[in-house]
């Protein structure tokens, strides 16, 4: 498993060591050692969400602003765009974003810690995305950042409106959202 930064630190690209033959291929998804040596933190993961979406499926942008919740996120059939946002009002990437596609076929995870909103569109017919989370889902602290917020200027790479939840169409801008310290 190698570690990959990304334009925002401590967000980081993981790519696992995959054995493969014409059999099929093996990797380990998550080796709680080699994490803490990648990302300096020794996590316990409290949660397993996986979900299935249809092509031009946006999810997002969503946070819990109690119980913040660090995510590794991974796509098992299909592929994604993926999309966090930094809203840490005193970080140094305060509104910076950082958009990567993951894929059953890249096998590529991230891991997103806690202070970040999340999101993805689907790129393929269907996808099935899997995430681990440091702490629970609490729907009553669930916030969501409007995914076309201009000030954030997010290419998501659509060619129509995408389809989204009455939450997410309920989303606020980045300057109306709730926001880490």
């Amino acid at each position: 498993m190698n570690a990959i930064e990304t334009a925002i630190p401590g967000l980081l690209i993981i790519e696992p060591k995959v054995f493969g033959d014409d059999r099929g291929f093996f990797f380990e998804s998550y080796n709680r050692r080699r994490f803490i040596e990648l990302t300096g933190r020794d996590i316990d993961f409290v949660q397993d969400n996986h979900s299935r979406s249809a092509k031009n499926v946006l999810r997002g942008l969503h946070y819990q602003i109690q119980h913040p919740q660090g995510k590794l996120v991974r796509v098992t059939q299909g592929a994604v765009l993926d999309v966090v946002v930094d809203i840490r009002k005193n970080s140094q990437t305060f509104g910076k974003h950082v958009a990567l596609e993951l894929s059953a076929e890249n096998k590529r995870m991230l891991w997103v810690p806690e202070g970040f909103a999340h999101g993805f569109v689907v790129l393929s017919d269907t996808a099935e995305f899997l995430y681990k989370t440091t702490d629970y889902w609490f729907p009553e602290h669930e916030r969501c950042i409007r995914w076309d917020d201009p000030v954030l200027a997010i290419d998501w790479g659509l060619q129509n409106t995408p389809a989204l939840s009455a939450k997410d169409q309920q989303g606020k801008s980045l300057a109306e959202a709730e926001l880490f310290k």
